[in-house]
């Protein structure tokens, strides 16, 4: 288990890892996080495009956000928590890619125990891989 405990204004957030029934190992909050607030950003490796492209074909789990045309950050070296963030087509939090950084944010209101999931949009999985975010409109694939 992975147990991250940031401050945020005045609002203390504690994000929790653990099992997960979308896939795997998910990320949870100990307390409600207010639209719009920003849950952190996102860490690990910066490396260029062309190597995140090379590393994605040969993992089975993914988990780099590509910035812009050039960079990359493989969250699963030197990563924190927000590599646990698993995709739901109806997600709760969005990525806003700006100035070189990936960060998280709540998309709406986000209750105490609720897993974090974003949308991955455009991915590695190329539209090839089964989605099972349970979403009432779930496109299907990732």
């Amino acid at each position: 288990m992975f147990v991250l405990a940031l401050m945020f204004y005045t609002q203390r957030l504690m994000l929790i890892s653990g099992k997960s029934r979308i896939q795997g190992t998910g990320l949870y909050t100990d307390s409600a996080i207010s639209v719009r607030v920003k849950i952190g950003d996102y860490v690990g490796e910066r490396i260029s495009i062309r190597e995140a492209r090379r590393r994605a074909k040969r993992r089975r789990t993914i988990a780099i956000i590509e910035l812009d045309d050039n960079y990359a950050i493989d969250g699963a070296v030197r990563g924190g928590p927000l590599r646990f963030v698993n995709h739901s087509c109806d997600p709760n939090v969005f990525v806003r890619i700006a100035y070189g950084r990936a960060e998280f944010y709540a998309r709406r209101v986000i209750l105490a125990g609720d897993e974090l999931t974003c949308d991955y949009g455009d991915s590695q999985h190329e539209g090839k891989l089964p989605c099972r975010c349970g979403a009432e409109k779930c496109r299907k694939f990732i």
